[in-house]
């Protein structure tokens, strides 16, 4: 679903607002609830191969800790179940 940045002209807030199919006009002014607003122009987001790889490279790095974290739970639970018995 489209996301517009809007500008309220009568209390300067600006804000982003999900803006359905259906709907016919635009939102009101979470601050002020005016309908005097300006659309702004929206910079949209870019995929590129560094960033695929950047978040593929922190989610290895985060999926290592976990297994190694799950790991020394498994550890310390056989221990402790091999002292209690």
């Amino acid at each position: 679903m489209p996301l517009y940045e809007y500008k309220c002209r009568a209390c300067g807030k600006e804000f982003e607002a999900l803006i359905l199919p259906w709907q016919k006009e635009p939102p009101d002014c979470p601050s002020c609830h005016s309908k005097d607003l300006q659309q702004l122009l929206s910079a949209f987001a870019v995929n590129t191969a560094e960033r695929s790889e950047a978040v593929l490279d922190a989610a290895r790095k985060h999926y290592q800790k976990t297994e190694l974290r799950d790991k020394k739970v498994a550890e310390r639970e056989n221990i402790q179940h091999h002292l209690e018995h």
